[in-house]
């Protein structure tokens, strides 16, 4: 495989492997909950902050007008890498929780009325569910929350019965952080516009692992984070379709985002500007253009494949332990990098700690997907998530240590 044969010169991009620097050998497993950054995104930073750094939109001055075209460049950079149809669909924000969060107070508060129904999925990070709560709360309208089956899946003849003329908004992931499910999207968005409800896809979990195509996928609102893709923290994309984002009112109110501003009152810019009010994360825009780089270079198919083939090899040997519960859908053919699971008798925590001893990160807690961790019976699960720099012989010390803690426990 193409990644494969290039593996050792993508490791060294990855400074966090430098055990002389870091004095430590790390196996970084926690790739879901925020990716490593290459060097190539570390120095674009860098060399933004030192030579580069001013206001954009601002000034009249070389570097004001520098910044400016490396922040709307990045914008053009990532409606091309989602394909969308204008740069004006990309609105920069702090994270995916911040974009799904500017959909609920300026969409969802003033197009969902009481008796209305919001269709959201209990495999859905609280981001993406905690909002359209608030929202439901708000208005008055109803949450319908589609559950998970045997195979850690939605259930989606749950899905298709909920589906109806009082639907006027499906929220869910593209990919789920806890059991890795991937669902139909283009399925769910289809149902969803067979009776005019708004669609808002949470890619948070998807965007680093495979190429997504907003277009073909019709869908209204797409939201993910810079961090889970190489990219610096700090740093999120909300895409929405222009139309709709012209059609709905601002949610940060101040410089930058007006037309203009009299004694008593204010008219805005047209999207996305009216949406980036104050100073904007120009340095974590620019990370963001190189990380969207650096993965075009290696070519999201590779990233994808290699990244299977790891998840798949950590499963298969993962369920030869007996003492080890595991939530990850086995039969799905395209699941994401993650797999969850629980050494019996053993708290999520004390596996964590007992593997960091050893130099291997996980994570361990409800992941943010608390209302999936109550259905399934469980206070908390262990994650171990892949990404493409990492190794089969990574995997293969981190089993090796899994038994270990059973050992420890007795």
């Amino acid at each position: 495989m193409f990644l494969d044969e290039k593996i050792e010169q993508i490791r060294a991009d990855f400074t966090y492997l430098d055990e002389e620097k870091t004095r430590k050998k790390i196996i970084y497993l926690d790739n879901a909950a925020t990716s490593q950054k290459p060097i190539q995104v570390i120095d674009a930073v860098s060399n933004y902050y030192k030579y580069q750094n001013a206001n954009p939109h601002r000034g009249a001055h070389h570097l004001s007008i520098l910044a400016t075209n490396l922040y709307e460049n990045s914008r053009q950079s990532v409606a091309n890498f989602i394909n969308a149809k204008s740069a004006n669909e990309i609105v920069f924000t702090r994270s995916t929780t911040e974009s799904i969060n500017l959909i609920a107070y300026t969409y969802g508060l003033d197009n969902i009325k009481k008796d209305d129904e919001i269709i959201v999925t209990l495999l859905d990070h609280h981001s993406n569910f905690v909002p359209w709560q608030f929202v439901a709360k708000k208005t008055g309208a109803k949450l319908r929350l589609v559950h998970i089956t045997d195979n850690f899946e939605l259930d989606m003849d749950e899905f298709n019965s909920y589906i109806s003329d009082k639907t006027k908004l499906v929220a869910f992931t593209g990919c789920s952080n806890l059991t890795s499910y991937m669902p139909d999207v283009k399925y769910i968005i289809g149902k969803a516009k067979e009776v005019g409800a708004t669609t808002v896809l949470d890619g948070a979990q998807t965007i680093p692992h495979k190429k997504v195509d907003v277009q073909d996928l019709d869908v209204d609102f797409f939201a993910f984070s810079g961090h889970k893709m190489l990219a610096p923290l700090g740093i999120g994309v909300l895409y929405g379709k222009e139309k709709l984002l012209n059609e709905m009112s601002p949610f940060n109110y101040g410089g930058d985002m007006i037309e203009y501003v009299y004694e008593q009152e204010s008219t805005f810019a047209k999207a996305p500007t009216k949406f980036e009010g104050g100073t904007q994360n120009v340095g974590g825009v620019v990370g963001l253009c190189a990380a969207i780089e650096y993965m075009n270079n290696l070519g999201l198919e590779n990233i994808f494949i290699r990244e299977q083939e790891l998840t798949k090899y950590a499963y298969e040997n993962l369920k030869k332990l007996d003492f080890v519960d595991i939530y990850y859908p086995a039969t799905n053919e395209h699941t994401g990098s993650a797999i969850s699971f629980n050494v019996k008798q053993v708290h999520p925590h004390d596996v964590a700690t007992i593997l960091d001893e050893s130099g291997i990160a996980i994570r361990s807690g409800h992941h943010c997907v608390m209302p999936a961790h109550i259905y399934l019976g469980i206070n908390a699960s262990c994650r171990a998530s892949f990404a493409f720099y990492n190794t089969k012989e990574e995997i293969d010390e981190f089993l090796t240590h899994l038994e270990d803690v059973r050992r420890i426990f007795a």
